[in-house]
């Protein structure tokens, strides 16, 4: 049987994040999908803004451009704001598929409204605009805040958890939502027992990518090159930049 090789990208470079996304890749991967958990090896600690998500598109597109020459079959964007997912699918053979978007489409399938509920204030801001951008503003019902930063998720006292937890049981009983998407790949490994605790659907966006792109490649499907997803032009980078000049990568 083949091998799929999925990369599983997290935009910021938290090494303790990587291993929870990657374990919450693995635990729903199909038994011929190898799930490669990667971050760059520069960037910001934590994506929680708009300036934060621009330096991890760039993390992003260095990881991309890495997993093409390793010859991965798919790749997935590991942050609720998926940064530089068109940029992602224009350098990609593969599909590319971010968090958000698929844990959006993913609640859609099993219910008619869904709340998310994310980390920042701000961010709550962002999720708004991935809605509107995605076609799924008239879906959800609401978006909350724990109003914590994404590394609480990481800080082995179990409070974000706990924050987390108690705003999900608030979203099913304020917003008689069907179903409520987690918005950060920091809460990836919560989805399964709040779903059971709360009996109905939490979506995590890493399990819902991995079964996307698992999908896609059965189905034969990569990204189109037709069109404004087709390899970059070829042209010289300079400064830091030079790793995108590979031409079996553009």
């Amino acid at each position: 049987m083949t091998t799929l090789r999925i990369q599983v990208i997290n935009p910021n470079t938290s090494l303790a994040m990587t291993q929870t996304i990657g374990e919450a890749a693995r635990m729903v991967a199909s038994s011929g999908t190898e799930i490669l958990p990667v971050c760059p090896s520069h960037g910001v600690p934590s994506i929680e803004g708009h300036f934060d998500e621009a330096i991890g598109a760039m993390g992003v597109l260095e990881q991309v451009t890495l997993g093409e020459r390793a010859g991965v079959d798919g790749h997935i964007i590991a942050c609720f704001g998926d940064p530089g997912l068109l940029a992602a699918r224009e350098l990609a053979t593969g599909p590319v598929v971010g968090i958000a978007e698929a844990a959006m489409h993913m609640a859609t399938l099993v219910a008619t409204r869904f709340s998310i509920v994310t980390t920042l204030p701000r961010t709550v801001i962002i999720a708004h605009h991935l809605l509107r951008q995605y076609g799924f503003e008239h879906h959800c019902q609401a978006v909350h805040s724990i109003d914590l930063p994404v590394l609480s998720l990481e800080d082995g006292t179990g409070f974000a958890q706990q924050k987390v937890r108690e705003r999900c049981i608030q979203a099913k009983a304020q917003d008689n939502c069907g179903a409520i998407v987690l918005g950060c790949g920091g809460m990836a490994n919560l989805a399964r027992e709040l779903s059971h605790e709360l009996c109905i659907p939490v979506i995590d966006g890493v399990s819902a990518a991995v079964k996307m792109v698992e999908a896609l490649l059965g189905l034969g499907l990569g990204t189109s090159k037709q069109g404004d997803l087709a390899k970059p032009n070829p042209k010289p980078l300079t400064g830091p930049y030079t790793i995108f000049n590979d031409p079996s990568v553009m």
